[in-house]
C-alpha cells in the first residue's frame, strides 16, 4: 500500500471521533508501530486535527474556535487552503506574505487545531494533488444542496478506473486531502472518495431522497 493511501485510510479509522490505540491501527493497516507513529506524526505536521500521544492512543477534534473570531469548517478550510495556494506560487513577496501570515494565525490558534506554523504551509500532499480534484467542487457542492445523483469516473488505490452513479453527500477536508461522502449504487454501500481521484463527475437529472441505511447520518452510525 502507497504511504499515501496508508494516510487516507488512517483518518478514515480516526474520522468516527473514538480512541484508537497505535497496535490497533497498525494492525488493521498491516505495518509496524513504528511505522503507524511516524504516519501519526506526518498527519499533525500536515494539520489534521489529531489528539493524542504515543502509548495512550488517537483521536480526531473538531476545534476551529480562532479568537476573537468563530469560524466555520468551511471557512477555516477556506483560509487553509489559500495558504497553501500562495505558499507555492512564485511570486517571492506573495509567498512571503503566506509565511507571515501562517505564523499570525498559528500563534492565536488553539494547540489542538494545529501543533505549529508550519503545518499551515506544508503538508502530507502534495499541492499539485489536491489541486486536481478543485475542478470538480463546484459540482459536487450543487449536487450536494440540491441532492442530485451525479455519475463519476474514479481511479481506486489499485488504478481501477471505474464509472459510478453515487448519492453525494457531504464534503471534508483533511490537511490538503479532500474527501467525499457518498452512497455508491455501483457498490450498495457507502464510499469515501478522494477528489483527486475523480476524474469526471456529472450531474444527472435524477434526485435521490432520504432512504433508511442510505443517509450520512447512516454511515456516521457505522463508524
Amino acid at each position: 500500500m502507497r504511504r499515501t493511501d496508508r494516510l487516507f485510510d488512517i483518518i478514515q479509522i480516526l474520522r468516527d471521533g473514538k480512541l484508537h490505540t497505535a497496535q490497533q491501527m497498525a494492525d488493521r493497516l498491516e505495518v509496524s508501530v513504528r511505522t503507524l507513529y511516524r504516519d501519526m506524526d506526518t498527519l499533525v505536521a500536515s494539520g489534521v486535527p489529531v489528539q493524542g500521544e504515543r502509548g495512550v492512543g488517537y483521536m480526531i477534534t473538531e476545534a476551529i474556535t480562532l479568537p476573537p473570531l468563530t469560524l466555520t469548517a468551511q471557512e477555516l478550510e477556506a483560509l487553509n487552503l489559500g495558504l497553501a495556494i500562495a505558499a507555492e506560487v512564485a511570486d517571492p513577496d506573495l509567498k512571503s506574505a503566506a509565511d507571515s501570515l501562517a505564523d499570525k494565525i498559528d500563534a492565536v490558534l488553539p494547540q489542538s487545531v494545529v501543533a505549529e506554523a508550519d503545518a499551515w504551509k506544508f503538508a502530507v500532499y502534495p499541492f499539485a494533488d489536491a489541486a486536481r480534484g478543485f475542478a470538480q467542487m463546484p459540482t459536487l457542492r450543487a449536487a450536494i444542496k440540491a441532492r442530485q445523483k451525479l455519475r463519476i469516473t474514479y481511479t481506486a488505490k489499485d488504478s481501477a478506473v471505474t464509472s459510478r452513479m453515487i448519492r453525494p453527500l457531504h464534503m471534508e477536508y483533511w490537511g490538503r486531502v479532500w474527501t467525499l461522502t457518498a452512497w455508491c449504487e455501483l457498490r450498495s454501500d457507502h464510499r469515501v472518495f478522494r477528489l483527486d481521484l475523480i476524474e469526471s463527475a456529472e450531474a444527472l437529472p435524477e434526485l435521490f431522497t432520504d432512504e433508511p441505511g442510505k443517509t450520512m447520518a447512516d454511515y456516521l452510525k457505522r463508524l
